[in-house]
């Protein structure tokens, strides 16, 4: 008897799955923009509330620190060092974004520009107290953001209220015709020692992650290996 039972939950399971994929809402078309933000409730809870995200943010800032601190032992520099900075999910926290439209019916791009402009964005724990220290000992600041020009005052605005020092237009590489970074990375080496790069994407260190597939981006990775921790640091972004 009981192995008939357990065969008939058996089917009766089977039967029930079968059901759901073909009457839910399982196609994409299906889901609303609302309902796809649900995805973004926990991952905006634990930037914005775990220890382990402010942790990872120390963390980061303070390895960059002694990546910058050994290049200096190595006495003076053929070129003045710089550092190079990603801007959004990097060194600032734009969450309060994201935790804007859980809830509604629309997404990234719609409210973006309200939020650039208003510039309240939060610094990133230990990121203004790095810059400062690469400034005091000599180094140059580098923006390297993909937002767009016309953001340029906000931006400027937004760093300049946190203490971020070297925000000026020398310094601040903002996007005008392309998201690839690189062409505006090497401007700067082209005079500057870059000891250090720091970013949420993997776009934002190297061409050679740039338009590749899945698969090759993670060989790619693995080819760069020795770069990350020493030249290349990358902080989460579950958002």
């Amino acid at each position: 008897m009981k192995k008939i039972l357990s065969e008939r939950m058996v089917i009766l399971l089977f039967a029930f799955m079968l059901f759901t994929v073909i009457s839910g809402p399982a196609l994409a078309g299906e889901y609303s923009v609302k309902d796809l933000n649900e995805q973004l409730v926990m991952s905006t809870l634990w930037c914005q509330r775990s220890a382990e995200m402010r942790a990872i943010s120390y963390q980061t800032f303070n390895m960059a620190k002694m990546v910058f601190d050994l290049d200096m032992q190595k006495g003076p520099s053929s070129k003045p060092r710089a550092v190079v900075m990603d801007v959004d999910e990097t060194l600032l926290d734009n969450s309060p974004y994201e935790a804007g439209v859980i809830g509604k019916d629309y997404g990234y791009p719609r409210g973006w520009d309200e939020w650039v402009y208003s510039a309240r964005a939060e610094a990133r724990p230990g990121a203004v107290e790095f810059l400062r220290y690469v400034r005091e000992k000599g180094g140059d600041v580098y923006y390297l953001s993909n937002r767009k020009a016309e953001f340029r005052h906000a931006t400027v605005s937004n760093l300049r209220r946190l203490g971020f020092p070297q925000v000026d237009d020398d310094h601040l590489f903002l996007r005008s015709i392309t998201y690839d970074k690189i062409p505006r990375k090497k401007r700067i080496s082209s005079d500057h020692n870059i000891v250090v790069m720091i970013g949420d994407n993997i776009n934002d260190f190297d061409d050679i992650f740039r338009d590749k597939e899945m698969n090759a981006r993670m060989a790619a990775v693995d080819l760069m290996k020795d770069h990350f921790g020493t030249k290349f640091i990358v902080l989460p972004n579950p958002i």
